[in-house]
């Protein structure tokens, strides 16, 4: 074995094989993560490259065989040095679709091209690099990492063995002396240079591919963690329009559950006195016709809302002129009251404040339900309703000295409409009988409210 071989056979050498298998992120896939495979695009890009390195190795080969200082032998037919420096390129069209075979392919026409055509070898870069890429491309595009490991972990040994067997052969031959003698033999100098030029190599490729397989599942990790974030918007989006659509749905139970309760009252009050007092039965039909006129028109201005948020939604234009339910209302509630049969008293004790839409709108309708509970369900012949302004927060209070009646309980959804409109301002409510006889229906609502109403 001449030294120009030997030397030049430094180059595949190899640290030992348990090195691969060390460092955080080259063991099986993370959490469950594959690489994907290599798109077509980058299948084709792979087929040029491999192609494009067999054409520069050839082309190599020659300039190796011109530039060397001795003869050198063609091999087989004259040609087997190029058919090797092309042979060893050519696995790397398919290096990231089978990482692991071409791995396996490279290495082993890399050590024939070392022992078969030495000059071509020793002098061809473009032959020392496929072995490069051929480690980087396993490590970083294997989808089986305990399979890419053992391949890698058998592909050094391999190397190295090889190295190991090369600086055998040339300490026997001696073709490593040398006239000049350092701190250490030519010998020892020369194994030392190719192994670390061999550590820098193989190590060099592998922990490259690791990086680039390690890169590849953090960017999979961000594109899920985007699409996790987008999903989560979208149901946040969507609870949105189910709590607007749910605090709707209690306006419409306000509005509906008040005005067919005031509907069946006169109509029954007519019924009865329609023979003995037409004046009274006329009166009566007068309230039931506007009251469902005010009832339509406030259905429609809730159901105006859900039109913003759907175009397509046909809903009738509620009457302009027709006054928006909220605490300065309250005095004409009473005064519907008071006109269907019940005696509603009114007192309203601090300074009146604005409202915030929200508060003074819920105010309306806690006040609107609770009357209209105590016609329906109650004894009582009077009411009495309190408006408490208190700087940082508004209190309605509606009392009753009646008895529950002893007819069907309604369905409740009242009460629950409360306490949940309450809660949902961040306030407090409590509803109930009263120690000393009647019911009570008492809300606290906070002026900053915790979900910004102010805002509404």
């Amino acid at each position: 074995m001449s030294t120009v071989e030997l030397r030049t056979d430094a180059e595949p050498g190899t640290p030992p094989a348990s090195a691969p298998g060390s460092g955080a992120g080259s063991g099986p896939a993370v959490r469950g993560w594959t690489r994907p495979a290599p798109t077509a695009r980058e299948r084709r890009n792979d087929v040029l490259l491999g192609l494009g390195m067999a054409v520069a190795g050839v082309f190599g080969t020659e300039l190796a065989r011109g530039g060397s200082p001795v003869h050198v032998s063609l091999g087989i037919g004259g040609v087997e040095p190029y058919v090797l420096s092309a042979a060893v390129a050519l696995p790397l069209c398919f290096r990231r679709r089978w990482p692991i075979p071409v791995l396996l392919a490279v290495a082993v026409l890399f050590i024939v091209n070392g022992q078969r055509a030495t000059f071509a070898f020793s002098g061809n870069l473009v032959t020392q690099s496929t072995m490069f890429m051929a480690v980087y491309a396993a490590v970083a595009w294997a989808r089986d990492r305990r399979v890419m490991k053992a391949a890698v972990g058998l592909v050094f040994v391999a190397m190295f063995g090889w190295l190991t067997l090369n600086f055998v052969k040339a300490l026997q031959a001696n073709t490593l002396a040398g006239p000049n003698h350092g701190l250490f033999s030519p010998y020892v100098s020369n194994v030392m240079i190719a192994l670390s030029l061999n550590v820098l190599y193989f190590f060099g490729a592998y922990f490259w591919g690791r990086t680039a397989w390690a890169t590849a599942r953090q960017r999979f990790e961000l594109e899920q963690q985007a699409t996790e974030l987008a999903a989560q918007q979208e149901a946040n989006a969507r609870r949105a329009v189910i709590d607007e659509r749910l605090r709707i749905s209690r306006e419409l139970h306000d509005v509906v559950a008040h005005h067919i309760s005031s509907i069946g009252i006169q109509a029954g009050g007519a019924r009865r006195v329609m023979d003995a007092d037409p004046a009274a039965a006329k009166n009566a039909l007068n309230v039931i016709e506007d009251s469902s006129r005010s009832a339509v028109n406030e259905m429609r201005q809730l159901l105006g809302m859900l039109r913003a948020a759907d175009p397509d939604l046909d809903v009738g234009t509620p009457d302009p002129k027709a006054p928006q339910a909220g605490a300065d209302r309250l005095p004409a509630l009473i005064a519907e009251a008071n006109g269907l049969g019940l005696e509603v008293g009114f007192h309203q004790i601090g300074a009146p404040a604005e409202l915030p839409k929200t508060v003074s709108v819920s105010v309306y309708r806690i006040a609107q339900e609770a009357l209209s509970n105590v016609r329906k369900h109650s004894t009582a012949r009077s009411a009495h309703l309190t408006l408490r302004y208190l700087g940082d927060a508004v209190e309605l209070e509606v009392l009753d000295d009646g008895r529950p009646k002893h007819a069907p309980v309604g369905s409740r959804l009242g009460h629950v409409g409360i306490r949940e409109r309450v809660a949902l301002l961040g306030g407090e409510s409590e509803i109930g009988p009263r120690p000393v006889g009647g019911f009570r229906v008492r809300v606290r609502i906070p002026l900053k409210s915790p979900i910004g109403v102010a805002g509404d």
